[in-house]
């Protein structure tokens, strides 16, 4: 698939993918979007009660999610172990173009790192940041681990409709400790039906700039 580098209404970059004619994130700011939807609806509503937080994360992608609950760790001391799935992992050449270290005021080999770091291996990249990435698909795997928190990012139902169903939803409602969490941008009505359905009690939030709503589900 070809991947162009775009660039996001909050100066961030973005891939666009013009065999599916998908964004990785939304056009409307791609910074803005990660740290609303992962980080302050999911990471920050889970740390307010558990300081050791086993995340799991679908769509590895551009690493935006990794590198900003990275960031989160270290500045409030949090202890995280994460877990991405990614199908189709992006060419270093094409990560070290994207401006997201910029756009934070972070060090760019942080991004290259979390990148860089091999798959299939856990991998500490600081004492607070635990990495394991495994390149395979939510329907091959089997999750034995129980996860407090899940970014829910694959591309939206409408270009991956295999990623969105109620069989996928159903591991992942079990592979979630009780209380646990799942946060996704998406907030389309038949996938707030299929969580609720797969047993998830589903909050509608308010959505990130360009988008009236996100979800949070919750393993009561």
């Amino acid at each position: 698939m070809e991947r162009v580098i775009i660039k996001t209404a909050d100066g961030s970059d973005s891939l666009y993918v013009k065999d599916l004619n998908e964004h990785y994130h939304s056009i409307h700011g791609a910074v803005q979007e990660s740290q609303h939807v992962f980080i302050d609806a999911g990471l920050k509503y889970i740390s307010a009660r558990n300081k050791n937080i086993s995340v799991l994360e679908i769509g590895f992608g551009t690493g935006l999610n990794a590198f900003l609950t990275f960031i989160e760790s270290s500045k409030v001391d949090l202890i995280i172990n994460y877990t991405a799935l990614e199908t189709y992992p992006l060419e270093m050449d094409l990560i070290e173009k994207l401006n997201y270290a910029e756009c934070l005021n972070e060090e760019k080999d942080i991004l290259k790192t979390i990148h860089a770091c091999d798959w299939e291996k856990e991998i500490a990249v600081s004492k607070n940041f635990i990495l394991h990435k495994i390149k395979n698909s939510l329907q091959k795997i089997i999750l034995s681990d129980l996860y407090d928190l899940i970014y829910f990012d694959a591309f939206g139902p409408n270009v991956q409709p295999e990623m969105w169903t109620e069989e996928l939803f159903s591991k992942l409602f079990s592979a979630l400790k009780p209380e646990g969490v799942l946060v996704t941008y998406c907030a389309k009505g038949e996938v707030k039906r299929i969580l609720k359905r797969v047993g998830f009690d589903v909050e509608s939030l308010k959505g990130p700039p360009g988008k009236r709503e996100m979800v949070r589900a919750t393993k009561k």
